[in-house]
């Protein structure tokens, strides 16, 4: 058996827990082109349902356009206490900017707004590319979820009026050409980004650097956080795993999200004070964000601060031995 496959510490059904426990922890979708993160959301639920899991919460880790394909982390029960910190993470994505014309949405769906008869080549791409990594200033698309005045921008830009959004700051932290074909209008990148970045408004500012214009015309992210392309299943392995009850060996465990957090192992009667919301004392640990747990059982996120540690989310998990 493949070891992303077998039974996640810490999860809730691992350890011979009784299956009526509702699920915890992440599934990673590979979501298909044409499919919203919302609906990624409902297909889970719906596979759940049909298969007669416990009912659990379900939510996403990270918003991914419908004409956008690859990782989209779906957390189940407790995970979804998480699933904000997603949003704040790093992603990386692979993007096919067509050359050629502009559209009202950056992306295949819109109407062409501006043409261009520059084909920029490769060399000519990877040249520009540096002055587009680092800290910059980005304008988000008007095709965007962002509000302005309360609205959704895409809203008031589908009905027809000029959406005037600010720049932003984001942080390319890294930018690479993929692939160009021969004699095609189009090249291939891959880029590293932080929250908040707009892949579309990118491909949108390097046709302009190089005096073309361009749109997106593909769009995969293979990394969101610490989920990886890897890690993901596609939904008829996900239907056809929960039709044989086996679920829990594509779950990923709660902690995966938790990474790049250092574990604080508690005892029995800590463990206790922590589910009740009381303060420790005397931590001997240094200041900053720790996974409380008891075993492998995951009980809190955990701030100390000079040597006091509060609860900052309770995970309501059993203890392996129930």
């Amino acid at each position: 058996m493949n070891d992303r496959l077998k039974p996640a510490p810490g999860n809730a059904l691992s350890g011979g827990l009784p299956s009526a426990w509702p699920l915890s922890g992440w599934l990673i979708l590979d979501k298909p082109r044409g499919m919203g993160s919302t609906q990624g959301v409902s297909a889970v639920k719906r596979v759940l349902r049909q298969n007669g899991y416990a009912k659990t919460k379900v939510g996403h880790g990270g918003t991914l356009d419908p004409l956008a394909e690859g990782v989209l982390p779906i957390a189940l029960g407790e995970a979804t206490k998480l699933a904000g910190r997603m949003l704040d993470s790093d992603k990386i994505y692979e993007f096919t900017i067509t050359f050629g014309a502009e559209t009202s949405t950056l992306d295949t769906e819109g109407d062409v707004v501006a043409t261009s008869d520059v084909r920029p080549t490769l060399a000519e791409v990877a040249a520009v590319l540096p002055s587009f990594t680092g800290a910059i200033e980005q304008v988000p698309p008007a095709y965007s979820a962002l509000k302005v005045g309360g609205q959704r921008a895409y809203d008031l830009a589908r009905a027809g009026e000029v959406v005037e959004l600010k720049a932003r700051a984001v942080t390319i932290y890294a930018l690479s050409t993929f692939a160009a074909m021969p004699g095609e209008d189009c090249v291939t990148l891959i880029a590293h980004v932080s929250k908040g970045t707009y892949i579309r408004s990118l491909a949108r500012d390097i046709a302009y650097a190089l005096g073309a214009c361009g749109h997106v015309t593909y769009l995969r992210r293979t990394k969101a956080g610490p989920f990886t392309e890897a890690q993901a299943i596609s939904l008829d392995m996900l239907e056809e795993t929960a039709m044989g009850r086996g679920l829990e060996y594509l779950l990923l465990p709660l902690e995966a999200g938790l990474d790049d957090i250092p574990a604080l192992h508690l005892d029995q009667t800590s463990a206790q004070a922590v589910r009740q919301g009381r303060v420790l004392s005397d931590m001997p640990q240094s200041s900053g964000l720790y996974l409380a747990k008891l075993g492998i059982v995951p009980v809190a996120l955990m701030e100390i601060t000079d040597g006091t540690a509060t609860v900052v989310r309770g995970f309501n998990l059993p203890d392996v031995a129930e």
